[in-house]
């Protein structure tokens, strides 16, 4: 557990040293969609761009192209281990062996292979595109974001003296600690890591997520890299992403198909693993819509996550409908995972865990103490809450420069990298979001969208990741 990692920064060749160093270094849901095109879609051919929505940080400034292009050339020459493949086959993710299709696997054995990229260098920013067939594309989405985000990184290290990068790492452990030191004992208390796609490193998110498991047991419950829960024996957490009901959306003939699209992907969904893995993501179009004009087996499936909307509403919201529904909310469950920290973690935990109908606020619980107080009382829990924490995880080394001057934005500040499908067969993508700032599309397309899907429930709100 002990890593020097400002020895290790100072001294490293970086140019030399490659990112991902496996193919399973990425989200787990992006190996459960995977399957899911592969086995539905094998003919559609798609295209994914990145985009930095920190348009105040000049990637192309920080980062080389040709170490960027160094990287991601390595990673298109990497193969599934036979070891990891058999993981694969023969581990039980959420309960259920043989998640994974033999011949599925088979097929990643032997013909899966990245397709090519394109770079340029656009008014400071960095231009990615991935185009091919969409089960060969899909993956170069969280391998790309993590090589970005960690180069980034690479390029501020460089900047500091041996002394200086002690100082750096001591502050995000300390910082790390502090966030930790305020979750433990929490009772009920779920978390996992979905930091893979932004964080500061792969070392430091090995770290972090080692961290969290020691000193939060049972309730730290997974990982979302499927490569750290491989090799340190852990649950690897993921389901599904924005990308299915883009690329169906686009896919629609007309807008009654449209409209229909995003409970058509839920229907194949749930057919392909057994009624397994069924936790949806209403906002891609916004939840209220999606909620409103659901068929009736959608209150069956097993929670919901919240992305893209405030949480605290979002919770509320959807409690409503399966009452609404005849469902009872005390059995489902709700993953928040955008933007989170300790301080949102701990007040969604009081809210949902039955604490704040006990009597109490969200502020009222804002130290693990607090909770443990409450053992004087016994609420009862309206929906089974679980954090998806990620960037605040594992790149927040926010003040912890040494060389930054206070209230400036320093190197190592985490930014918004997306990579999105931008188009399926020709056909561009829309996400709407329930957040207006993080709308994908052309206006044009965003506009027909919100004809067909309207904008019920939608607002504007800060974008930190």
């Amino acid at each position: 557990m002990i890593v020097n990692l400002a020895e290790r920064a100072h001294n490293h060749n970086w140019r030399v040293d490659p990112i991902v160093r496996s193919l399973l270094d990425t989200d787990f849901y992006k190996l459960l969609m995977l399957q899911f095109i592969w086995k539905h879609f094998p003919e559609v051919n798609a295209r994914f761009t990145i985009v930095n929505r920190t348009a105040g940080v000049k990637l192309a400034e920080r980062v080389a192209e040709d170490d960027l292009r160094l990287q991601l050339e390595y990673v298109r020459g990497l193969r599934f281990r036979k070891s990891e493949l058999i993981w694969l086959a023969g581990n039980t993710f959420y309960g259920t062996r043989g998640i994974f299709d033999p011949r599925f696997l088979e097929w990643l054995d032997t013909d899966l292979q990245l397709p090519e990229f394109t770079m340029t260098a656009v008014d400071g920013q960095l231009r990615l595109e991935f185009d091919g067939p969409w089960a060969q594309v899909t993956l170069w989405e969280v391998y790309a974001l993590s090589i970005l985000s960690e180069l980034k990184t690479r390029a501020a290290l460089r900047e500091l003296s041996e002394f200086e990068l002690d100082i750096v790492y001591a502050r995000a452990k300390a910082r790390l600690w502090g966030k930790i030191e305020r979750l433990r004992g929490v009772p009920g208390l779920r978390v996992a890591d979905f930091g893979t796609r932004r964080r500061h490193s792969f070392l430091w998110q090995e770290y972090v997520v080692r961290a969290m498991r020691d000193a939060l047991g049972a309730a730290f419950t997974g990982t979302s890299n499927t490569y750290l829960a491989y090799k340190h024996d852990m649950e690897a957490i993921g389901t599904n992403a924005h990308e299915l009901p883009m690329a169906l959306a686009a896919l629609a003939e007309n807008d009654e198909q449209l409209k229909a699209s995003q409970y058509h992907l839920l229907d194949l969904w749930q057919n392909t693993y057994q009624r397994e893995l069924l936790v949806m993501l209403p906002d891609t179009f916004g939840t209220t819509q999606f909620l409103r004009n659901a068929p009736e087996w959608v209150a069956d499936w097993t929670g919901q996550r919240i992305d893209s909307k405030d949480p605290f509403a979002a919770g509320e919201e959807y409690i409503a409908w399966l009452a609404e529904r005849g469902r009872d909310a005390r059995g489902k469950l709700m993953i928040a995972s955008d933007g989170l920290d300790v301080d949102t973690i701990l007040a969604l935990h009081a809210q949902f865990s039955g604490v704040i109908q006990a009597g109490f606020t969200a502020q009222d619980f804002q130290r693990a103490e607090d909770f443990l107080d409450g053992r004087k009382w016994k609420p009862e829990r309206r929906i089974r809450f679980s954090a998806g924490w990620g960037t605040l995880l594992t790149n927040d080394f926010r003040d912890c420069d040494p060389r930054r001057d206070t209230g400036a934005q320093s190197a190592f500040d985490p930014i918004s990298l997306v990579c999105k499908l931008a188009e399926a067969n020709g056909r561009a993508t829309v996400k709407l979001s329930d957040n207006f700032a993080k709308a994908n599309g052309t206006p044009e397309d965003i506009a027909r969208y919100r004809r067909v899907f309207g904008a019920e429930g939608m607002s504007n709100q800060p974008t930190l990741v």
